[in-house]
């Protein structure tokens, strides 16, 4: 269902449209506010008076696939035709505060919605990098050339937000309803390295095939000059927004465009695990099925984009451990092996430091999660697994993912719920009355340099369930004998 917020941009548009419209100049709906409306995402109704058998073309396509989140970012945005810039400044004074995002972009906001209003505009390359271009804004550009410095077709569709009418220059409603993430014009395409990770992550949100000439284009264009930023970017959509993240790396691959930005991933193709653990096949294969089965339980986990990262690198360290030992092949401590590696991908893409700490955390404990569940490990065990985690929720639910393969179904879930019934055990440990520093200190102790050795003998005697009373004479007892 639409939300307000979206209900008045749209409104907005429409008044700004008559007002343009009245001017003598033509206001569209672009990108992918009219893509997804077409796709018929399910926040909205699509896009307003839309042209019935446009929608009945292309609706169809890819909502079974694309689940809602893949169309949560979406964004009212319209471009302006016909009227000039001053003239337009003019109009859109009479709707509110106006805001300028970028001179040299033309592009315009009111104060209070959530829309950004555009005039059509030229762009020159002017170097290697993803922000190295010119720009010319020009009112009077026309459609098509207008549409035309967009990336891929199922972008460049255009509709009158008076009529309804969709402008499709470049075969974008045909290619949505196949399903085809199809790049417009070569040249430009080019120019924009960006575009690579873009292609990759809309076939990724929406299930859709990269088209053999696009992926071949991109195999030409040089990815090393991108920001992080704007990589991470590109990643954190295709993880967060799609049920099968793993098509993002699959056309990457595919494009021969994993070396830069990913080059870990590239030593796991081919990496051979042991087919009684591991039988859907080598350590790629095992990491995208495992990314596709995180999809599934991102909603339930505070922050979905770290946590989607861990799949990508928890089994980094077989690239070093993988051997074969009396005809079965072993990776002997690859979860402590993988953490320098694992280290490296991060850095490379972020230094967001609590990102970093939580992968590296889940990566470091991922394994030991099953392997108590099978053994039945004691209350003590589970409950100092869980306090070392930065989130034992989520280690849990990532020891799930890594059983990824359908061969281990059942025993995923008694794993789960034995984890699950251990974790609550652990909560309700945590919420107990416990030996603090305040009580040692009340009892006569003075802090010095054996204090903090004392606190964690404390916090030991906690996670073993001890009563806070008998806590406190063993706690005291120890400090003598440590005196």
């Amino acid at each position: 269902m639409v939300t307000n917020h979206t209900d008045n941009s749209i409104e907005k548009a429409r008044g700004i449209a008559r007002a343009i419209d009245a001017a003598g100049g033509k206001t569209y709906f672009i990108g992918g506010f009219v893509r997804d409306r077409l796709l018929g995402a399910p926040d909205g109704d699509a896009v307003a008076n839309a042209d019935a058998d446009a929608v009945a073309n292309a609706g169809a396509v890819a909502v079974a696939n694309a689940d809602a989140n893949a169309f949560a970012d979406t964004d009212v945005d319209v471009e302006v035709h016909g009227v000039p810039v001053d003239t337009l400044r003019g109009i859109l004074e009479q709707f509110g505060k106006v805001l300028t995002v970028g001179k040299s972009f033309g592009v315009y906001q009111i104060r209070g919605f959530d829309i950004d209003i555009a005039v059509p505009r030229r762009e020159k390359n002017t170097g290697r990098g993803h922000r190295d271009f010119e720009i010319y804004t020009d009112p009077f550009l026309g459609e098509e050339a207008a549409a035309r410095r967009r990336d891929f077709t199922i972008n460049a569709l255009m509709q009158d937000v008076l009529t309804g009418e969709i402008v499709d220059c470049f075969g974008g409603q045909e290619d949505l309803k196949n399903g085809i993430i199809r790049h417009i014009d070569p040249e430009s395409f080019v120019e924009d390295p960006l575009r690579v990770l873009r292609a990759a992550q809309f076939a990724a949100r929406f299930e859709f095939k990269v088209a053999d000439e696009t992926v071949c284009l991109c195999r030409s264009i040089d990815l090393s000059a991108l920001p992080r930023e704007r990589v991470t970017a590109e990643l954190e959509k295709a993880l967060c927004k799609g049920r099968k993240p793993s098509i993002f790396f699959e056309v990457l691959r595919e494009m021969d465009q994993l070396d830069f930005w990913f080059p870990e991933l590239v030593s796991l193709i081919g990496l051979p695990q042991d087919p009684i653990f591991h039988p859907e096949g080598d350590v790629w294969t095992h990491v995208m099925r495992a990314l596709d089965k995180a999809a599934g339980y991102r909603d339930r986990v505070e922050e979905p984009f770290r946590f989607m990262l861990v799949p990508l690198v928890h089994d980094l360290g077989k690239i070093e451990t993988t051997e074969e030992v009396n005809g079965r092949i072993h990776t002997y401590q690859h979860d402590k092996v993988g953490l320098p590696i694992a280290s490296r991908f991060l850095h490379r893409l972020t230094n967001d430091a609590s990102v970093i700490r939580y992968v590296m955390n889940m990566t470091e404990l991922h394994m030991r999660p099953n392997t108590m569940a099978y053994a039945g490990s004691s209350i003590k065990k589970t409950n100092r697994l869980f306090d070392e985690a930065v989130s034992p929720y989520d280690l849990i639910l990532f020891s799930a993912v890594d059983m990824s393969s359908e061969h281990y179904k059942g025993e995923r879930e008694d794993n789960l719920k034995f984890l699950l019934q251990r974790l609550e055990i652990y909560k309700d440990y945590m919420d107990r009355p416990y030996v603090s520093g305040k009580d040692l200190i009340d009892a006569g102790l003075a802090p010095g340099e054996n204090f903090r050795e004392i606190l964690r003998y404390a916090h030991k005697l906690r996670l073993a369930g001890i009563p806070k009373e008998e806590a406190l004479k063993q706690v005291l007892s120890y400090a003598r004998k440590m005196s």
